[in-house]
């Protein structure tokens, strides 16, 4: 049976969580990681439930040795591996204390080099599979207000286009999918509400047409 790592997985009604189901749908086994336990075991019984396979692994993106632990949990003949994890909360540079800009950079690039780095380890053994990286249009343009972001993204992008160069030669896709505004889910929903409230339903990006970018 194929296999899948996706981390960065949160509410049901969450891109982590949608794609989990849409690739278990396709016949992959899905690890599914986030820091929340909780979180985790409700997606796998409903992933279970609608007939597919899943195994739920609590680990922190930015903690060196769970990250190992989860692709040695996954074992061999990993087919697809999907790094979801970030934090794009607002704030001023002016205000800006270090360990809230670290804190970004570690959830959106460092996060994304430990995943990165396990999954071609992985993968170049077998000499095949795909590498994704959620992205956004932070990575691309500087905008006021989301400087911690803007650059952590931006550095998420530039590792992407590096493992690409490195291990396109190796028979390992990796894709930087970048996404172009806000989504309508749960966690601008519950995070920042009013930003919500003023884009509307037409202002953010439908769930189900970025999981369709994935697949």
């Amino acid at each position: 049976m194929k296999k899948a790592i996706i981390i960065g997985v949160g509410t049901e009604q969450g891109l982590g969580a949608q794609l989990a189901k849409r690739f278990a749908s396709e016949e992959l086994h899905v690890f599914v990681a986030s820091r929340t336990q909780s979180r985790l075991d409700a997606l796998t019984v409903e992933i279970e439930q609608a007939g597919g396979k899943a195994t739920a692994v609590c680990a922190d993106a930015t903690n060196e040795e769970q990250v190992i632990k989860l692709f040695e949990k996954a074992g061999s003949g990993l087919d697809l591996a999907i790094y979801n994890t970030g934090n794009n909360y607002p704030g001023q540079i002016i205000d800006m204390d270090a360990e809230y800009f670290k804190k970004s950079w570690k959830s959106c690039c460092f996060g994304g080099f430990l995943f990165g780095r396990e999954a071609v380890r992985h993968m170049v053994k077998s000499g095949r599979g795909t590498l994704l990286f959620t992205g956004a249009s932070a990575s691309l343009r500087g905008r006021a207000n989301f400087g911690a972001f803007n650059s952590a993204k931006a550095g998420l992008r530039t590792l992407a286009q590096a493992m690409a160069k490195e291990y396109g030669p190796k028979g390992i896709h990796v894709g930087h999918v970048v996404i172009d505004g806000a989504i309508a889910g749960d966690k601008i929903m519950r995070h920042l509400p009013e930003l919500a409230k003023k884009l509307g339903e037409d202002g953010m990006i439908n769930l189900e047409g970025i999981v369709e970018s994935y697949v």
